[in-house]
């Protein structure tokens, strides 16, 4: 609650202020859009899952095999 106060007090000492008002709205948008997504990653981290990717097992379509008959002899329902 006192954390919620003090917000709010300094936000009015802040309403009065053009440039600090500017500086505000500026920094609420990068605040906002730091909200973590859980899909991001960095580099690093992308790469690290491809190549735990490359560890399991891999399959290939036969030629002339379409995307349908792959995945029936595969197991999976179409």
């Amino acid at each position: 609650m006192e954390l919620n106060a003090q917000i709010w007090r300094d936000m009015a000492e802040i309403a009065d202020n053009e440039m600090l008002m500017k500086q505000l709205a500026k920094y609420l948008k990068k605040l906002v859009a730091k909200k973590e997504d859980p899909t991001l990653m960095t580099k690093e981290e992308f790469f690290a899952r491809v190549d735990e990717a490359k560890k399991g097992p891999s399959y290939r379509m036969l030629p002339g095999e379409d995307l349908t008959t792959f995945l029936r002899r595969l197991g999976h329902e179409v």
